[in-house]
């Protein structure tokens, strides 16, 4: 039994599960216990992503039938659910309400009377801050994804701006800041959104619940999300830490399940062998892939270039993504034996050591989602972006990549932005070539930032440690 222990109850999805498994490692290493709050099947998932030999860290069963709810049985997890299912699974999730408060009763118990330092939950289940104020419980919300990409996806649900204007573009009525959204930036369900409509009203309630929470964990550094962070002090008038980077690495995203279908040796020895920047790493994360007209442009795009490349494939929207992947189907006719007989390419198939290509200094560009646990690392590394974000937050991760951070050009939005091939070959020489000079420079600046905000040189206050620090001393103080 910890001395001291945190409650940790993250949203059921593989991005958001790795931050929290991210944060559980640091309180670990802080001297602090804690336990995990998931359904069974998550339980699982998450018990297999630390050492069996981890005794920091325990979990707490929260009792879900998803066939109540009138869904499939293997519910227990959003990520390949169909949108219909997904808008009912996140109705279901208020019926964590009673069985949480139960868990930390048996916790209480179970910890000879102590309560946890704190309670940090997903911000998808802001809600849970009531509960932690029945037990008098130090309660936090933790965003899977960075402050200018939360600020801008809460902002758009929150106001739903582009249904009273019919131009392309429109500011964020309380994030003016931000700049500029482009309807192209919308995800499919929120121009479905309304004061009916279920997904709304569910991200309304969670902006709506955050302020009551005791603070929030951002997972991303001050010196370069400062407009994000702003953003949550101003509307919810609550602590903002920015505790980040959290991220895993390449041995603890092995446990997760993230294994590779090849070895790190192989890509290694691969990367060893080509100029330094001259590679580009494709991949489009753990959840997504794109359809396949887009695939068959963009490995044409590869060709024409004749740039090296590593990239992980999956197949294609509409296909099975837990299905082999298909070249001779999804890929021009001569595009494997083109790439291998000049020894430039290398595909891999759903998985690849990302952290270990991304820190090697023959990639040059990243074609990515911008999935914000794949954005942190491109950062760490000083890896430049090519943007193609499908959904989300990825949409305003882009965004920041490209407006704020400068690092990023944009290629394509969403699935079913048309886009020829000629157009991703541009965009590719442009980050390849002697104009991306500048936002290589750009990139290596912002991974001096990450260092210094790790090792504690960003200053008093804009430091991954004095976030921590000043997190820790709120707690302590609030519990005493």
């Amino acid at each position: 039994k910890s001395k001291s222990y945190a409650v940790l109850f993250p949203f059921p999805a593989a991005g958001h599960f790795i931050p929290f498994i991210a944060l559980a490692q640091l309180l670990h290493k802080h001297g602090y216990g804690t336990v995990f709050v998931a359904t069974a099947v998550n339980v699982l998932n998450l018990k297999n992503s630390f050492p069996a030999s981890s005794a920091a860290v325990e979990f707490a069963e929260i009792p879900f039938d998803a066939a109540e709810h009138g869904l499939p049985p293997e519910a227990d997890n959003v990520d390949y659910l169909p949108y219909n299912h997904m808008v009912r699974f996140m109705d279901a999730t208020l019926s964590f309400r009673t069985p949480l408060r139960k868990i930390i009763s048996d916790l209480i118990r179970k910890f000879d009377g102590r309560k946890p330092l704190f309670i940090v939950s997903d911000f998808f289940f802001a809600w849970t801050a009531e509960v932690a104020g029945e037990f008098g419980i130090f309660h936090l919300i933790f965003s899977a994804t960075g402050g200018f990409g939360m600020a801008c996806y809460c902002s758009i649900w929150v106001n739903l701006p582009h249904k009273s204007t019919e131009k392309v573009e429109f500011p964020l009525p309380d994030f003016p800041e931000a700049g500029k959204i482009h309807v192209s930036q919308l995800t499919p369900a929120m121009f479905i959104g309304g004061d009916d409509d279920p997904m709304t009203n569910f991200h309304r309630r969670n902006v709506e619940s955050a302020p009551n929470s005791d603070g929030l964990l951002l997972n991303t550094i001050e010196s370069i999300d400062s407009l994000g962070i702003k953003y949550f002090q101003r509307k919810m008038e609550i602590p903002v830490y920015a505790i980040g980077p959290l991220l895993l690495s390449q041995e603890d995203r092995a446990r997760t399940g993230r294994q590779s279908t090849i070895s790190t040796e192989k890509c290694i020895q691969f990367l060893d062998e080509k100029p330094p920047n001259s590679v580009i790493y494709i991949s489009f994360g753990s959840q997504n892939t794109i359809p396949a007209p887009q695939m068959m442009k963009l490995a044409k795009a590869l060709q024409s270039t004749r740039r090296n490349f590593i990239w992980v494939v999956r197949p294609p929207l509409g296909f099975d993504l837990a299905a082999e992947f298909s070249p001779e189907e999804w890929l021009p006719e001569d595009f494997l034996e083109q790439t291998a007989a000049e020894e430039r390419g290398l595909i891999v198939s759903k998985w690849a050591p990302q952290i270990e290509i991304l820190a090697h200094e023959s990639v040059g560009a990243f074609i990515s989602h911008c999935g914000w646990n794949s954005v942190l690392e491109t950062l760490k590394y000083g890896v430049p972006v090519i943007g193609w974000p499908i959904g989300a937050d990825q949409f305003y991760n882009s965004k920041f990549l490209v407006d704020i951070a400068g690092v990023c050009v944009e290629v394509a939005r969403g699935i079913s932005f048309e886009i020829p091939a000629e157009e991703i070959e541009h965009k590719i020489e442009l980050m390849m070539g002697e104009k991306g000079e500048p936002i290589r420079r750009r990139a290596l600046e912002i991974k001096e930032l990450f260092r210094e905000s790790v090792n504690g040189r960003g200053g008093s206050s804009s430091s991954q440690i004095a976030a921590i620090e000043n997190l820790f001393t709120s707690a302590l103080s609030w519990n005493r």
